[in-house]
């Protein structure tokens, strides 16, 4: 059998363990439950995304001083090459139109525009 002094000690141990727990979880209740709790945890959070922003800035500096491209580096080559992808779309679609053009210029003038004498069209000057 057990002997009494062995189990009280856990027992005891055990209780201890368990109130301190429940005073503890009431004093952070309590914590928690005020305004200047939420006011305290807006202020931290603003405080860590500076700090955040802060070393984002001298990781770009550091960049930037060594020659390397930083992330806004980046971010304004890809805003720049999105941007001369759409003027050439826009040349190519021009390009298309006046192909069409001549084409259906040359349908409808057959050889008459080729014919001896006469200016080649101004696509057609070397």
């Amino acid at each position: 059998m057990e002997e009494k002094g062995t189990a009280a000690p856990g027992q005891e141990l055990q209780r201890l363990y368990a109130d301190a727990e429940k005073r503890t979880a009431k004093a952070v209740e309590e914590l928690v439950a005020g305004e200047s709790f939420g006011e305290l945890l807006a202020r931290a959070t603003g405080n860590v995304m500076a700090v955040i922003r802060i070393g984002n800035d001298v990781a770009d500096l550091v960049l930037r001083n060594l020659g390397l491209a930083g992330r806004r580096d980046i971010a304004a080559l890809g805003r720049q090459l999105a941007r001369n992808e759409d003027k050439l779309e826009m040349v190519l679609q021009e390009v298309e139109r006046l192909r069409e053009l001549q084409a259906e210029e040359g349908a409808t003038n057959g050889r008459a525009a080729t014919a001896p004498g006469k200016a080649p069209p101004a696509g057609k000057r070397s």
